[in-house]
């Protein structure tokens, strides 16, 4: 049966903490095996540089003054305390001077022979002590042997003090890392804490909650941008669809109840109805209400992208043609129309849709703008580079408060309430400017307090040549 493991084994901090500790384990251990190698082998590769030297210097004494300019010279060193050792042996293998009573390895035929040999010392406190030798034997032109070698005593010290520091040091390493592991993986299971919690309230219905930003610009610090910007449209969404609802409400209650209230009256005083009049206001009455709902639909279609067909359009060419259909709408009405457009103005974006933004300005302007009033249609490059398709009249206007209130679903300012309507005909001109990649903008007109008028400007990035 397989046990399960603890808790604490499954975080995040635990497996950072041992993920830094093996890294830095490692690190340790390798810097450590580095230094043994290159201290040690140094030391052996001077050794053998030194000991070549000796070797070569005995035999250049050899080559100039045959065997006894070699045994003065090897008496000579071996009368000197160092860590060399000398053994001078003739042909017939008997010793003649040096340290040690005989060559103690096989001596070669020929040319030469590396060694490694114990041998006995007396200590400081006069024990006896064995210690090791690395040396080199030599089979001189004449027969006779010579061997010199280095006491390994001192080097050896020096590797076993090496050895014992790395074993020193790898705990300490270890304990370092996993504290330094234990930290950091705290810090970073800290900051994962403040969005468990932010996430947790906004799950119990908290959605003012926001990610904690410290300012480092770290990646948890851009991971709660991003959230929190999440958060806000999540939050924008919610106050859109409450406040959808509501306005959904309450501008088709007042439809259904007199439908309502309409049949039931029919229904009630019988023959006496013109049922074909009674049928024609029911229709125009159901009308309303399913324009209501094809406007949501629409605008939900255009917010998610799904109605977009972009190619090169000419709005120049849109405005002509929207233009000569409102005018006489417009005079009809007893208002002013004018256009200004400029020729071969084209933007990348769906036709039919710039085309609906265009007649729910000119359509707003036409039902907001007193008799004896004035409107424009403008088409045109604005000072930024960019295609301005405006409508301008010279009605009440939207105070400067309302104006952001205005182009968000089912809104209708006091002022409307008494026109027909639903309140989707901004949110819906903004809708298709942000899907165009645009900005659809407010401002007054060119009339006086308190008939300021109204501006509203649809800005569309142009198309490339």
């Amino acid at each position: 049966m397989r046990l399960p493991l603890p808790s604490f084994v499954r975080t995040t901090t635990f497996r950072l903490a041992v993920v830094h500790a093996v890294t830095f384990l490692i690190f340790t251990f390798g810097l450590l095996i580095y230094l043994f190698y290159s201290t040690a082998g140094y030391m052996r590769s001077q050794s053998v540089k030194e000991l070549d030297g000796e070797v070569q210097a005995l035999a250049a004494a050899f080559n100039t003054g045959g065997m006894a300019r070699l045994n003065q010279s090897v008496v000579e060193r071996s009368s000197v305390p160092g860590p060399y050792f000398y053994v001078l042996q003739d042909a017939d293998g008997q010793t003649i001077s040096g340290d040690f009573p005989s060559i103690p390895d096989e001596v070669p035929d020929e040319e030469s022979v590396e060694t490694n040999f114990n041998y006995q010392t007396l200590n400081r406190n006069g024990e006896i002590e064995v210690r090791s030798a690395n040396g080199i034997i030599i089979r001189l032109p004449n027969g006779a042997a010579l061997m010199v070698a280095y006491d390994l005593g001192q080097r050896r010290q020096i590797v076993d003090r090496i050895i014992q520091t790395m074993w020193t040091a790898l705990p300490i390493g270890l304990a370092l890392s996993l504290i330094g592991g234990l930290i950091i993986s705290r810090w970073a299971a800290r900051r994962a804490e403040q969005l468990t919690r932010t996430t947790d309230g906004i799950i119990s219905g908290d959605l003012s909650r926001r990610a904690p930003v410290i300012g480092s610009g770290d990646e948890f610090d851009r991971l709660s941008e991003r959230l929190n910007a999440m958060l806000d449209k999540l939050e924008h969404l919610m106050m859109t669809t409450r406040h959808a609802g509501d306005a959904i409400a309450h501008d088709l209650r007042s439809p259904l109840t007199r439908l309502r209230n309409r049949l039931e009256n029919d229904l009630r005083d019988g023959e006496k109805v013109d049922r074909e009049e009674s049928l024609e206001r029911t229709i125009a009455e159901v009308d309303a209400v399913l324009a209501t709902f094809n406007a949501i639909l629409s605008l939900s279609r255009i917010q998610a992208g799904d109605a977009a067909k972009f190619k090169q359009v000419d709005i120049s060419m849109l405005g002509e043609e929207l233009a000569e259909l409102y005018q006489p709408a417009a005079e009809d009405e007893g208002l002013s129309f004018d256009s200004e457009i400029e020729g071969g103005l084209t933007v990348d974006g769906d036709r039919s849709l710039l085309g609906q933004a265009m007649a729910n300005l000119l359509d707003n302007a036409m039902k907001y703008t007193p008799k004896g009033g004035a409107m424009t249609l403008r088409v045109r490059t604005n000072s930024h580079d960019q295609a301005e398709i405006s409508v301008t009249d010279t009605g009440p206007g939207i105070p400067e408060a309302d104006r952001e209130r205005a182009v968000k679903r089912f809104v209708r300012l006091e002022a409307s309430r008494t026109q027909p309507g639903n309140g989707l005909g901004l949110a819906m001109v903004d809708a298709i400017a942000r899907l165009h990649h645009g900005k659809f903008e407010l401002c007054d007109g060119p009339g006086e307090p308190p008939a300021t008028g109204l501006r509203a400007a649809l800005l569309l990035p142009k198309a490339q040549e």
